[in-house]
């Protein structure tokens, strides 16, 4: 199974689909296009931590690893470097620093709870403005220049889903949701048990 095959099943797992952007990306990170617009993505070590501290947020430890302990911040930097393009390095970054400016770090768990929440409420709009951005640009003939003039698929939903994928694609998100059965046996039939996980080969 290749890269872009795992990402369906994870966002089928997921009760959704993963926008343009992300299923470009995995495509780019399965088959590296030269030319890279890596250089433009540049991340501080203080916007490291806020990256890392939303994603903990969004998949907290519990009884199972967080977000953290699957390595998803990291995964989050090197997704973003080399397999997006410039517009989404804009919109992440953006978000980033829109946090940065309001201490995200200093505040208390139910503060940031709460801004996040916000971001979120603030993405239903920039979500509407980004699909009306997409329709002129299919409609434009010079798409390609327009494209590069533009914000990418907004900071919430980039982290959302790079978190995500992140996680239940890590061998700690996999095994805190799924059985692993490396080697199956026979294919057949089974009636899972109360709270019994389902299983992954």
């Amino acid at each position: 199974m290749n890269r872009r095959d795992v990402l369906k099943s994870v966002a089928l797992m997921l009760g959704g689909t993963f926008s343009a952007p992300t299923l470009l990306a995995m495509d780019h990170w399965q088959n590296p296009v030269s030319g890279s617009s890596a250089a433009d993505f540049v991340v501080t070590d203080n916007q490291k931590l806020i990256i890392a501290e939303v994603a903990e947020l969004i998949i907290p430890k519990t009884g199972t690893p967080g977000a953290k302990d699957a390595g998803v911040p990291a995964f989050i930097v090197m997704m973003l470097k080399d397999c997006y393009k410039t517009p989404e390095h804009v919109s992440f970054l953006e978000g980033i620093r829109n946090l940065e400016k309001k201490d995200f770090l200093s505040l208390t768990v139910s503060q940031k709870t709460e801004m996040l929440k916000q971001v979120e409420n603030d993405t239903v709009e920039q979500m509407k403005a980004y699909q009306v951005q997409q329709t002129k640009m299919g409609d434009n003939e010079d798409r390609e220049q327009m494209a590069a003039q533009v914000k990418g698929l907004p900071y919430w939903r980039l982290m959302k889903e790079l978190t995500m994928l992140g996680y239940f694609t890590s061998e700690e998100g996999l095994k805190s949701s799924f059985d692993y059965v490396p080697i199956p046996g026979k294919l057949e039939m089974i009636k899972l048990k109360p709270n019994q996980k389902s299983f992954a080969y």
